[in-house]
């Protein structure tokens, strides 16, 4: 961040000015335009206290900066560097040693600049706010300060009376001589000791929140009990809104009652009377913001009764134990068929890192499936847990990273962005569903939350718990190489695996089926044992109500101006929406081409299905969980517990119901589906669709009750519909491992895709090129093992109005090839869960 307007401040410092001579020198991430790596900068003498993780004012050019320090210079510098101007004050480091190295090794890996990987390891606007403040140094009271002063300088007298009531911004302050003379006058008192300045974080919405509180005095508890006996207070009466205050702080807590509530109940001027005639005095105290605190703790309960582990579930806790207790980092991949018990694996290892005075990081890859994690982490361990994802307000979220920094928790649960939690230490990390998708990250700085995980369990000798249903195709790979341990989960510790029936939506077509649901599906709804509470699950990987709007007449199909993408139709508010870039337009009543107002709409996505459902089956309880949904602050949250507390019979949504749920009522599974995103050219696409099966399957016959899986296709021959529908998972992963080493794709190298997006098309595809010739000449000159593929249109040709083309590096280490070789207009992408 670059200080806006403070050139009036850019005074130099005591003790500041040219360097010379050795000293102590630190590597500084640069929060400000051109801060792509770290710099050299000289501590001062009298920071020689100064912290790693601590924020500094830097100049930066001929401006000053933010920075934070990141670690102790190596080497000698080539040139003196400068001095640092200022810390910046807080309660200590922003970041623990742990969370630096971490972000030293996200910054290398994934070619991200070092300032944006720190930003994204705090509080989102904790940056945005840098300011001085003055306040009195401690020392004589504020009247003997005052007279002093007065004796000597009248405008210093004004300013030491303005700070009379607590620390000020600088630039709030008022003084004669204008800004720079007010800066030199609150120097000048700063030397002789009379006032303190400091640089102060005041980010918006990232500070703490403080609220009033009352208590009674002695004198305040004396007056009490004269009243409760009857006898009258000495002075003037209290009044009647005055004495019920003062019974009630007399029952209340003995550190007293917020002052809201108590003005609410009382009046504000009651109680504004009660501390002025010394009865009750009040204090300011932080009120953190908990997004747990309003959630039973036995909100969906803990393990089942009688639920002893079985062997394999009992071999795979006793080798995170041993690894817990050695401090192994090498991951273990938790490889299990779904309901196989891998949570009560979970919560053995974590109660056993607890038990080793060591804390516990859980990543699961969707807001949704987060809740169900921590209600049972809670009601099975006795435990401080943090919850840390995007869905929180900005308070809520920095109020738990500041629990989490303060070390004040024992295991954080969160999304993908808890992996950058500040913890001090941990002890072991879970990464559930580790094959998600959602793990990658689509902004700077682009990790891959799962691999961040790993890389964190080896800076912290932690062990590191990888589980899934489906692992990722790399994840098997390394593992039948040796780099990951593996323990295979290959039954349901309670009910049996669902029956799979495949429908050929071919056939429904020739049959006249027009709708969404096949006949199967809909016979097995209407078949749906309500009154005994079975449920059911309805998973299309579409949102909205309609995916193309289509002209009858002229066969125009209405597409984002931005795009060029076809725009979907939502019932939900009446607008058409591009899925890329969110664009929302109007409703059109015609068509935009030829006026016709034959308007079609084909397809359907979760929106469709929903209203099919409650159409066809008005008796059921209907619900929708996507991402429409979830944009909405704790909509996830309800819809996940009413259909977990059987307040709802049958939840229809996107692949967020297909992970994690674990609701024993349900007994039916339908994939509307199964061939959305199947023949996507992206060498992903089938393992993408295999995950969703099986995922989705498997959340049926949980319970005591037999599951069912209907899985709707127009391609019921395809090999990983055909291995999910079989479960002959050792097939299908031989084969997408053949294909990976074919082309040296993951395991058996690394990625990186290149996006370059022009409003120009034709200068966009110049510039591919040139980057395309200039790596492939590069690669030669290194004699490289990188093969420079493309460039290419992207399969989005056109997002946001801009015209996109790929590039893509294939190889051990195709990253090192780019060094100092991409700039804007390129965006990097490390590791890329796709190529499209």
């Amino acid at each position: 961040m670059t200080l806006p307007d403070t050139s009036w401040l850019e005074l130099p410092l005591p003790g500041v000015g040219a360097a010379g001579g050795a000293g102590r020198t630190v590597e500084v991430a640069v929060d400000a335009a051109g801060g792509d790596r770290t710099y050299t900068y000289l501590v001062p003498d009298r920071l020689h206290d100064l912290e790693l993780g601590e924020a500094v004012l830097v100049g930066f050019g001929r401006r000053q900066a933010l920075g934070i320090v990141l670690a102790e210079a190596a080497g000698i510098p080539v040139a003196a560097p400068k001095p640092i101007v200022d810390r910046v004050r807080a309660d200590g480091p922003l970041l623990p040693p742990l969370s630096l190295r971490l972000a030293r090794w996200i910054a290398d890996r994934y070619l991200a600049p070092p300032a944006l990987v720190l930003r994204s390891m705090l509080p989102p606007g904790l940056l945005e706010r840098l300011e001085l403040v003055a306040e009195l140094a401690p020392g004589p009271v504020i009247p003997a300060v005052a007279a002093d002063a007065a004796a000597r300088d009248a405008t210093a007298a004004d300013l030491l009376g303005q700070l009379e009531s607590g620390p000020r911004q600088v630039r709030d302050l008022a003084g004669p001589d204008g800004r720079a003379g007010l800066l030199r006058r609150l120097r000048s008192l700063e030397a002789e000791g009379w006032v303190s300045l400091g640089w102060v974080l005041l980010g918006a919405g990232a500070g703490p929140r403080y609220e009033r509180w009352i208590r009674l005095t002695e004198t305040g508890r004396a007056a009490s009990a004269a009243l409760a006996a009857g006898t009258r207070v000495g002075g003037r009466p209290l009044g009647p809104h005055q004495i019920e205050a003062l019974a009630e702080l007399a029952h209340a807590p003995a550190d007293g009652r917020p002052a809201a509530g108590l003005s609410g109940h009382h009046g504000s001027a009651a109680v504004a009377g009660l501390v002025r005639r010394g009865l009750a005095t009040a204090d300011v105290r932080e009120r953190p913001r908990r997004p747990l605190a309003a959630r039973p703790v036995g909100r969906r309960g803990g393990r089942p009764p009688n639920s002893d582990l079985l062997p394999a579930q009992a071999d795979a806790v006793a080798r995170i134990e041993a690894a817990v207790a050695a401090r192994d980092p090498r991951p273990l991949l938790l490889d299990g068929v779904t309901g196989s018990g891998k949570t009560a694996i979970y919560v053995e290892a974590i109660a056993a890192s607890l038990e080793a005075g060591r804390p516990a990081l859980v990543l699961v890859p969707e807001i949704a499936l987060a809740l169900p994690l921590v209600d049972r982490l809670r009601a099975d361990l006795d435990a401080r847990v943090a919850l840390l994802h995007s869905g929180l307000g900005e308070g809520e979220r920095a109020d738990e990273w500041r629990r989490v920094r303060a070390g004040d928790v024992d295991i954080v649960v969160g999304t993908r962005l808890a992996v950058v939690a500040p913890l001090a230490d941990v002890g072991l990390i879970v990464v559930d569903e580790e094959h998600d998708p959602a793990y990658k990250s689509d902004r700077t700085p682009r990790l891959q939350a799962r691999d961040a995980a790993v890389a964190l369990a080896t800076l912290a000798g932690a062990a590191i718990v990888l589980g899934s249903a489906t692992p990722a195709v790399e994840s098997v790979g390394r593992a039948r190489t040796g780099e990951f341990d593996r323990v295979v989960l290959p039954a349901r510790p309670v009910g049996t695996a669902p029956t799979v029936e495949i429908v050929d939506l071919r056939e429904e077509m020739a049959a006249g089926q027009r709708g969404l649901l096949s006949r199967s599906l809909a016979a097995a709804l209407a078949g749906l044992d309500i009154a005994g509470g079975e449920q059911a699950i309805l998973v299309l990987n579409r949102r909205g109500t309609a995916s193309v709007v289509l002209c009858r007449d002229c066969g125009h199909v209405q597409a984002c101006p931005d795009c060029e993408r076809p725009l979907v139709y939502h019932q939900a508010g009446t607008t058409l929406r591009c899925h890329h870039c969110g664009r929302a337009t109007p409703l059109a009543s015609r068509c935009p081409s030829c006026g016709s107002p034959r308007i079609r709409y084909l397809g359907g996505g979760t929106e469709r299905v929903e209203r099919e459902v409650r159409e066809a089956f008005p008796g059921l309880r209907v619900a929708r969980l996507d991402r429409d949904v979830v944009e909405h602050r704790g909509a996830a949250e309800r819809v996940v517990d009413a259909f977990a507390d059987g307040r709802t019979d049958v939840l229809v949504g996107t692949s967020l119901v297909a992970k994690g749920l674990d609701i024993p009522a349900v007994t039916l599974v339908g994939v509307v589906s199964s061939d959305i995103a199947l023949n996507l050219p992206d060498e992903r696409a089938a393992e993408r669709t295999y995950q969703l099966l099986v995922q989705a399957i498997g959340r049926a016959g949980r319970g005591t009750r037999p599951g069912h899986a209907i899985v709707q296709t127009y391609q019921p021959d395809h090999p990983a519909i055909m291995a999910a529908a079989s479960g002959d998972r050792t097939a299908f992963y031989d084969a997408e491992l053949r294909l990976r080493e074919r082309f040296g794709s993951p395991p058996f190298g690394r990625l990186v895709k290149l996006t370059v997006g022009l409003a120009d098309p034709a200068a966009a595809e110049r510039e591919a090129h040139a980057m395309a010739d200039r790596l492939r000449e590069r690669a030669t000159e290194r004699a490289a093992a990188v093969t420079v593929v493309g460039p290419a249109p992207a399969y989005i040709a056109r997002r946001a109005d801009r015209w996109r083309w790929n590039v893509v590096l294939r190889g051990p280490d195709p990253a090192a090839l780019l060094d100092g070789a991409v700039d804007a207009p390129w965006s990097v992408d490390v590791d890329p869960e796709s190529l499209l």
